[in-house]
């Protein structure tokens, strides 16, 4: 983590958290708010797949893509399906039309990748010429079975280099209020034994808790990134500012908005 003098601070710029390791980009880690969807979706829900009023979700992802500085219909997303494969990005495509993948990297001006999250880890990277970018989402079986390499890997296809990569991981479930199963952490395990620092024994038996945020660094350093470092904010204790899947369960279930997280390539 770089310190101040070196890197711009993080800035919460009304609905929007914007991180200074990324600040030569334009980008933001959006919260829920600052939208036109109601009841459970309230307010800025930009999940295609959840059930919202599509009018309301055209509008909120049309506010996103504004503030990121590109056209609404430029703002694209992928079919998350909590796996490793990541789209190189040249060319938009129609609504809800993105492959399934869970994490994009893009050259090119004009373009804004987001991904939609509602406790697991948004990522987004850039190259510290802005010339190449990258969005990822990062639950637990994606971190461990390595899309944030497979990132890194895709933005150095497009001409970067791992170590002029600068790389955040946004607003998610921290470690305190996400406790796991066995059976979880045997599957993390499984697919990265050095996994296991990130594991805490949790007050019940059986159980761990396990720090998402610190995981998604740890394997973003082993991928020889030059700047990896976390925000620190906790989605599920956040209620004000954040969508959280854990927080719906343990209330009984029920429906659910999901906030973005957005990067582009800046016009020269």
């Amino acid at each position: 983590m770089a310190g101040k003098g070196q890197l711009e601070d993080d800035q919460l710029d009304g609905a929007i958290v914007r991180a200074g390791a990324l600040g030569h980009v334009p980008h933001g880690f959006f919260t829920r708010l600052g939208g036109v969807s109601t009841g459970p979706y309230a307010s800025l829900n930009c999940s295609m797949r959840s059930g919202d009023n599509p009018a309301a979700l055209r509008e909120n992802r049309a506010r996103v893509a504004r503030a990121v500085g590109v056209a609404p219909e430029h703002l694209l997303g992928v079919t998350q399906v909590h796996g490793r494969d990541v789209i190189s990005v040249s060319a938009p495509w129609a609504e809800g039309q993105g492959a399934s993948a869970d994490a994009m990297v893009c050259a090119r001006p004009g373009l804004a990748l987001g991904v939609i999250t509602a406790d697991c880890a948004p990522v987004l990277f850039a190259d510290v010429r802005g010339q190449v970018v990258g969005a990822a989402h990062a639950g637990w079986r994606g971190a461990a079975a390595g899309v944030l390499e497979e990132t890194v890997a895709a933005m150095c296809a497009l001409g970067s280099r791992a170590a002029d990569i600068r790389a955040v991981v946004g607003p998610c479930i921290a470690r305190d209020s996400y406790e796991v199963g066995a059976d979880m952490r045997d599957a993390v395990l499984a697919l990265d034994g050095a996994a296991g620092a990130f594991f805490t024994p949790a007050r019940r038996e059986g159980h761990d808790q396990f720090d998402l945020a610190a995981y998604c660094v740890a394997r973003l350093h082993r991928a020889g990134v030059g700047v990896a470092r976390a925000l620190g904010i906790d989605t599920l204790t956040d209620e004000g500012r954040f969508f959280s899947h854990r927080r719906r369960t343990l209330a009984g279930g029920g429906k659910i908005g999901h906030q973005i997280s957005v990067i582009t390539v800046p016009h020269v």
